[in-house]
């Protein structure tokens, strides 16, 4: 349960950023933080990491920092992915052989 959580965690992380880039792109076409399409991106984008960060806190009360942290490293895998099918960013091949050595990384600390 905890490691799903923590899991939860990374995906609430993960969709928090492309809020951001989503609010990053409303505010360039309003030309305000507060026009309402605007502001209601970035306020669901913080909404998220704070509810995001409050669990985090109770995963970290279940786990070692050091088991549960290189799951965080999971956003840098998500984020992109999620860019490519949300704003269609592409990416390399080496780009995704890191992704690969990433995975490998994540696994390997913790099954530690």
């Amino acid at each position: 349960m905890t490691y799903f959580l923590a899991i939860l965690c990374v995906v609430g992380i993960a969709s928090g950023q492309l809020l951001f880039k989503m609010s990053a792109k409303s505010l360039q076409d309003t030309g305000s933080l507060l026009h309402p399409q605007t502001a209601s991106i970035i306020f669901l984008a913080l909404a998220l990491y704070g509810l995001t960060t409050i669990a985090w806190i109770w995963v970290l009360q279940k786990l070692e920092l050091g088991k549960a942290y290189p799951l965080m490293a999971l956003a840098f895998v998500l984020v992109p992915v999620g860019s490519h099918f949300v704003f269609g960013e592409r990416f390399s091949v080496q780009y995704f052989i890191g992704i690969l050595i990433l995975i490998t990384g994540i696994l390997v600390t913790t099954r530690s």
